[in-house]
């Protein structure tokens, strides 16, 4: 290591003694922006540290769970591994991660999307996981097309790259197309069979990555993922790598049969569920078995595995269950609305919408959530506004026929369904500001269930 790195990296985890140990704060972006301020090249250097190679998640929706769950196989089968477990997905946090930590087998990674050009060149790993595309912070993000250019070009910055992508997603195929031409190794998951489910009312991507002409399907999983086709040229679902067939999903968790064309077939379950958590899972699964996770380790990974971050955690208050989760568009809300559906229990929900910088200032994604679902959802008691935004999205309710009341924290919420049966579950389910709030104020008030 140059002199230069080795004095930035000393410089970072002083930050991070100071500000962990002395101010009690978190310390996963500060020690590596400040590093890479002294060294920029930092995360090149410090790529040495993992033996076997390194693991970059990105992905509109579902990072930090697909990124902790492939690092936590991958210690369950016995390698050493760095990963910025808390989400800190910009090239600071990467950076972070990379200081902070020792010589490791393999580094797991989840990276923001327009990040991946500044960590990919540097980085150079061994595979990029895209999970799904989706709009999301248009305000900063920009439009899909500029997150799909931005990745293909740190793909061609880091060639050696696989790029392992989801095949349902023609998004996602957009970039998987592009990087083969530019000679990137692409390989694919996905479903292998028609999920049954009804379509987004609201879809996304409804037309060819190639012509422009509008997509045929066979059927779809949600949004725009399942298996298109376009009748004008040959932009069309993939032969898919790795498969899941056999899929359950219910309250009780998702499961399904993973496998790979030439290779066996196994049974995979975990506890905490969702379509699109097949998805997730099937990614993990996928990255794991790339890296030499076997069936074995991959499962028991899944069983020890309980969300901590707020993602799909679950509280005990007062007797009443409490189910938090992460909704920062308009996909990522109606995912959220189906599980909240499929859930036979009558229940009651608080939805909190921040914008601050990390948010998004533009909010006009909330009537782009198919909302309407809630009026004739079995069981629905109350619904709830919070946040920032909280009559914007009162609003939005109304002209979904929801009378939606307001409350400013998640234990006010809680007080305006105290006269609801204690076996009606509260969902709470916010964007990326008001999450980490919710959850402190959750694990202040109640027991957390993995």
């Amino acid at each position: 290591m140059r002199l230069i790195s080795a004095a930035a990296t000393g410089l970072g985890r002083l930050v991070h003694w100071g500000l962990t140990k002395v101010l009690h704060r978190n310390a996963s972006q500060l020690p590596g922006r400040i590093a890479l301020a002294l060294d920029p090249q930092l995360i090149a250097h410090l790529r040495e540290r993992t033996g076997k190679g390194s693991i970059v998640v990105c992905g509109t929706n579902g990072k930090t769970t697909t990124n902790n769950v492939i690092a936590a196989s991958l210690e369950a089968s016995g390698m050493r591994v760095l990963c910025n477990r808390a989400g800190a997905n910009m090239v600071a946090g990467v950076a972070s991660a990379l200081l902070l930590s020792g010589a490791a087998d393999w580094a797991v990674l989840e990276a923001d999307e327009l990040s991946t050009i500044h960590i990919l060149p540097q980085l150079r790993p061994t595979y990029l996981v895209l999970l799904n595309l989706f709009r999301d912070q248009l305000d900063r993000a920009g439009e899909i097309d500029h997150v799909q250019d931005t990745i293909v070009a740190a793909l061609a910055a880091s060639p050696s790259t696989t790029l392992v992508t989801c095949g349902d997603d023609p998004l996602s195929m957009g970039v998987a197309v592009r990087a083969a031409q530019a000679g990137i190794r692409v390989l694919t998951f996905g479903m292998g069979e028609d999920l049954g489910l009804a379509p987004d009312r609201v879809p996304e991507a409804r037309f060819c990555q190639a012509c422009g002409t509008e997509l045929r399907y066979e059927y779809r999983s949600y949004a725009q993922l399942g298996k298109f086709s376009c009748p004008n040229c040959g932009f069309a679902h993939p032969e898919l790598d790795f498969v899941a067939t056999a899929v359950a999903v219910d309250r009780e968790g998702v499961s399904f049969d993973f496998s790979r064309p030439g290779e066996g077939t196994r049974r995979i379950h975990a506890d905490f569920g969702g379509v699109y958590m097949a998805y997730n899972l099937l990614a993990a699964a996928a990255a794991a078995s790339l890296a030499g996770v076997d069936a074995a380790h991959f499962q028991q990974a899944l069983d020890g595995y309980h969300p901590a971050n707020g993602r799909l955690q679950r509280f005990d208050v007062d007797r009443r269950e409490v189910v938090l989760n992460l909704a920062k568009n308009p996909t990522g809300f109606n995912q959220n609305l189906s599980l909240l559906l499929a859930d036979d229990r009558p229940k009651a929900a608080f939805l909190v919408v921040n914008d601050n910088y990390n948010d998004g200032r533009d909010i006009s994604w909330i009537w782009d959530v198919d909302f309407e679902r809630l009026t004739g959802g079995e069981g629905m008691c109350r619904v709830i506004a919070g946040g920032h935004r909280a009559n914007d999205v009162q609003v939005r309710l109304k002209y979904a026929g929801i009378e939606a009341r307001i409350a400013d924290s998640v234990g006010e919420a809680l007080c305006q369904v105290g006269d609801l049966p204690a076996e009606c579950p509260l969902y709470v389910l916010t964007n990326y500001s008001a999450l980490w709030s919710a959850k402190d104020e959750l694990e202040s008030l109640g027991e957390h269930h993995g």
